[in-house]
């Protein structure tokens, strides 16, 4: 499928910056052709800015970045009205919220009413700046970080609610030896990014979407899928399962999961492989279960305790 190699070359191209992180491209892709959002939690030094950065470049998009911090207010993100002394008028100035792919960089050193003012761009792909309502842009993607070492130190954690608002959420882990060493080769002599061509236009994103919405769920999947899902609610580890729109999420990710393999049906493993990151975020732990395991954990044991389909009508 056309696709395939469109993702394979976008691969490529962004690893002219970036060394490894193909799994993490492939999940971005996804987010983006489901109109969903990325939390990516990893400790400082990791690339999530520059990924995000080529990412966007990757993908024929704008890219904003927002450093959070406590002093930040909401009309830093979407924008103010200000008076213009020549037009003797009040002129509307949009905030960097209005690009493409905006990052949100450790968002959880922001306040909970910062932190809010985000909702209304990823649930509705708009935003409200004293009454007048600004369209975002098409494709439109937030990457919020956040780093889990400073977790207490001078931090707002996201309520359970807001978690739910993100598709993905991604741990970005330590590079392997070969990758590092070839991170070593490509920066040596400095941090200057080369060019990315762009792979992915905005025609070839909304082309893509229509075929997402031909790609087939079986009742076999289906069902396998709200096993999970409804296992979440009554798990003697979970205080607070699955949403509707957790469950949702996780359709839409397998389907996005089997378009970008090269399939326009789902199969089982498809859900084993992505629901660890669309519903690891989205479950809030007893406060026993928590001092020993982590959601993550819960989920990954959850799914070895329901037996796999071998059957699936294709």
């Amino acid at each position: 499928m056309e696709l395939v190699n469109k993702l394979e070359r976008l691969k490529i191209e962004i690893s002219k910056n970036v060394v490894g992180r193909e799994h993490e491209i492939e999940m971005m892709v996804i987010a983006l052709l489901n109109n969903g959002h990325i939390l990516m939690e990893s400790v400082p030094g990791t690339g999530k800015t520059l990924l995000a950065k080529t990412f966007a470049r990757g993908i024929s998009g704008d890219f904003s970045r927002i450093q959070f911090t406590p002093d930040v207010l909401p009309s830093d993100i979407t924008g103010i009205q200000f008076f213009n002394p020549k037009l003797q008028d009040f002129e509307l100035k949009p905030g960097p919220i209005v690009t493409n792919i905006l990052l949100a960089d450790e968002i959880n050193r922001a306040t909970p009413r910062t932190q809010s003012s985000l909702l209304e761009a990823m649930e509705e792909n708009q935003v409200t700046i004293d009454g007048h309502t600004i369209s975002l842009k098409f494709p439109f993607l937030v990457i919020a970080t956040q780093n889990p070492v400073e977790s207490q130190q001078g931090t707002f954690q996201l309520p359970v609610a807001q978690m739910d608002r993100f598709f993905i959420k991604l741990s970005l882990g330590y590079p392997e030896v070969d990758e590092e060493k070839e991170m070593i080769k490509k920066h040596r002599f400095g941090t200057a990014t080369t060019e990315v061509n762009s792979v992915l236009s905005e025609e070839d994103i909304h082309s893509i979407k229509q075929e997402l919405r031909n790609v087939k769920l079986s009742d076999v999947v289906e069902e396998y899928l709200l096993q999970i899902t409804r296992k979440t609610r009554n798990h003697p580890s979970i205080e607070l399962g699955i949403s509707p729109r957790g469950t949702l999420a996780l359709v839409k990710a397998v389907q996005g999961r089997a378009l970008i393999k090269g399939r326009r049906y789902v199969v089982p493993n498809d859900v084993k492989e992505m629901a660890p990151f669309v519903l690891g975020h989205r479950i809030y732990l007893s406060a026993d279960a928590s001092l020993t395991m982590t959601s993550e954990k819960v989920v990954e044991d959850m799914l070895e305790s329901i037996p796999l389909p071998v059957e699936v009508e294709a």
